[in-house]
């Protein structure tokens, strides 16, 4: 998630993430998005793994661990999360791995592209990332 724009810029379907694969998919976002200022996470395995410390070594960067047992400190994920479990998640069967992440992608297009967001003066992520991106180039 991008705390910035609300934007959600991944969301992973599979059976079990690495930290291997969490550095993939952050490679992928940096390589579409740059490079963020710093990350914020909790202290999942996926995250606190060799993969992702080298990783933050090799690309220089900042990484925030929340405390554990605290997760209003990282408290807009927590609420995406939650809205995308109650909106979806706790909605949707899926029938096979595939399905899953077809069905995900489409979420995720929505959230980012159609529902707007009261904390970006009602405009939905993608519109809110191209006005500023607009702006500071106009600058």
């Amino acid at each position: 998630m991008d705390d910035f724009a609300r934007e959600c810029l991944a969301l992973v379907a599979d059976t079990s993430l690495s930290g291997a694969r969490v550095v993939r998919e952050l490679d992928a976002i940096i390589a579409r998005r740059g490079h963020p200022g710093t990350i914020v996470s909790d202290n999942g395995t996926e995250f606190t793994s060799t993969a992702i410390l080298s990783w933050c070594q090799r690309t220089a960067t900042q990484w925030h661990y929340i405390a554990p047992g605290k997760p209003m400190q990282n408290g807009f994920i927590e609420s995406f999360n939650g809205r995308f479990r109650d909106e979806f998640l706790n909605e949707v069967l899926f029938s096979t791995l595939a399905d899953a992440r077809t069905l995900i992608a489409a979420w995720k297009e929505d959230y980012n592209r159609h529902r707007p967001h009261s904390a970006l003066g009602n405009i939905p992520p993608d519109e809110f990332a191209m006005k500023i991106t607009l702006e500071m180039l106009a600058a």
